[in-house]
């Protein structure tokens, strides 16, 4: 059986106080119940204050982004390298900001996820489709054309040390989550995709979290999906008492 795993994305929030008092906050809510796999990414600033709150607990910290090179003349880029000396061991690529708001396509985060597993991280890597392609009955279209492009070269070994986050653009904090029925179905595409490529136990292991605009009175109804293992948390996670129901949500 899948372990739950919950990872909360914090994007560009919190100061270095506030993300110490956060960390604390769930480290101290868990109480080193660790039924359920969870992560917390804070911003690069932040990234070795979280770091010294979650040592020696089982809550993992894991970087938003980082580049397809360990090192050069990449101004204002942060290396896998870098993120590995932090103390980090999963990394975000691919999230629909950095594809939509940043233009990085599949061939970018493809190089971006070997880059990552290459220097010994974990991936979460994130796929969803707009409301325009959902609303024209492209969603499958797109999923397919994202895990080709993202995953490209990538062996049943490699992605062992991968996640899957589905999160529709059109849900990602907008306070329109996706139902669990369409939350199932695209979880469902997604896995028999891997079992086509990869082969049954591949995609029998994968986890594949849900993203987009999940808070506590909606998370049961959606990890309680059969193919839903987890979430990636958005604005929920920025607030301690609302990020541990969802947590709990996947016990």
């Amino acid at each position: 059986m899948r372990k739950k795993f919950v990872a909360g994305n914090w994007k560009m929030f919190t100061d270095r106080a506030g993300a110490k008092k956060l960390a604390e906050a769930v480290v101290a809510g868990l109480a080193g119940d660790n039924r359920v796999e969870v992560a917390l990414c804070p911003p690069f600033t932040n990234l070795e204050t979280v770091a010294a709150v979650l040592r020696g607990t089982p809550v993992a910290l894991g970087a938003q982004n980082c580049h397809f090179e360990n090192e050069g003349a990449f101004t204002g880029e942060i290396s896998p390298l870098m993120l590995l000396d932090l103390g980090c061991s999963h990394v975000i690529l691919g999230h629909s900001e950095r594809r939509h708001k940043m233009g990085e396509g599949d061939a970018l985060i493809n190089k971006k996820v070997h880059a990552a597993l290459a220097a010994g991280l974990k991936v979460i890597l994130c796929l969803g489709e707009t409301l325009e392609d959902r609303q024209g009955n492209q969603t499958g279209l797109v999923l397919k054309k994202q895990l080709e492009g993202s995953l490209a070269g990538l062996d049943e070994a490699k992605l062992e040390r991968m996640v899957l986050a589905y999160e529709p653009v059109w849900a990602i904090g907008t306070g329109h989550n996706a139902t669990p029925q369409q939350a199932q179905e695209a979880h469902a595409f997604l896995r028999g995709w891997i079992a086509q490529t990869h082969g049954k136990p591949a995609a029998d292991a994968l986890r594949i979290q849900y993203g987009g605009s999940v808070k506590a009175d909606n998370a049961e109804s959606l990890l309680k999906q059969p193919d839903v293992d987890g979430g990636l948390i958005g604005g929920a996670s920025l607030k301690a008492d609302q990020f541990l129901p969802i947590v709990r949500a996947g016990i």
